[in-house]
C-alpha cells in the first residue's frame, strides 16, 4: 500500500459501520476501503445479510445501499475478499489485492507477516494481530492526497477507532 494509506481498528462492528459510512461521504466507494477481520467475527456479525444477498450478487448495493452499516455488510458479502485458509482471517477491498499479490496463500508469519508485506510496520501489525482475533475489525482506505490523510486520521479517532496510522 501507500504512503496515504490510513488505517485504524474498531472494537465493534457498530464503530466500524459508522467509520465506513464516514469514508463514504467523503468521496469514497466501497471499493476504495480494505476490511480485516476474523472469519469467526465475520460469520457472527455478518452472517444474516451474507447467506440472504449472496445469490443476487449485483442486486445487493442498492437493495441495501440505503442505510447505515449496509456497506460494511456489503463489502463482507460480494467485495473483493480473500479468505487465508489456516488463519481464519477474512480480507476484503484493496488490500486483499495487495496481499494476494504479495503470495498471501503460502504466508507463515499469521496475519503479522501478511500486514508486515503490505507495509505496515511489525510491532502495529502485532496490536492489529491481537485486535482482530478478538473480535474486532481492522479498517483502511487509501487517501487521496496527503492533505486528506489528516483528516481521515482524525475522522477515523473520532469515531472510536484505536491505533490510527498512516504508512
Amino acid at each position: 500500500m501507500s504512503k496515504n494509506f490510513v488505517t485504524g481498528f474498531f472494537k465493534t462492528r457498530a464503530a466500524a459501520e459508522a467509520a465506513v459510512d464516514a469514508i463514504i461521504k467523503r468521496g469514497y466507494t466501497r471499493d476504495d476501503v480494505s476490511v480485516l477481520m476474523s472469519d469467526s467475527t465475520k460469520n457472527k456479525e455478518f452472517a444474516v445479510q451474507t447467506r440472504s444477498h449472496a445469490a443476487d450478487g449485483l442486486g445487493i448495493g442498492s437493495a441495501i445501499g440505503g442505510t447505515v452499516g449496509a456497506v460494511l455488510a456489503a463489502i463482507a458479502a460480494v467485495g473483493t475478499s480473500i479468505a487465508i485458509p489456516g488463519l481464519g482471517l477474512f480480507v476484503a477491498g484493496p488490500i486483499a489485492a495487495a496481499l494476494a499479490g504479495a503470495g498471501a496463500g503460502g504466508a507463515t508469519g499469521g496475519l503479522i507477516g501478511l500486514l508486515v508485506g503490505t507495509g505496515i510496520p511489525e510491532h502495529r501489525a502485532k496490536v492489529y494481530d491481537t485486535g482482530v482475533r478478538g473480535g474486532g475489525i481492522l479498517l483502511g482506505v487509501e487517501a487521496k492526497s496527503s492533505d486528506e490523510v489528516e483528516r481521515l486520521e482524525t475522522l477515523l479517532a473520532d469515531i472510536g477507532a484505536e491505533y490510527v496510522r498512516t504508512e
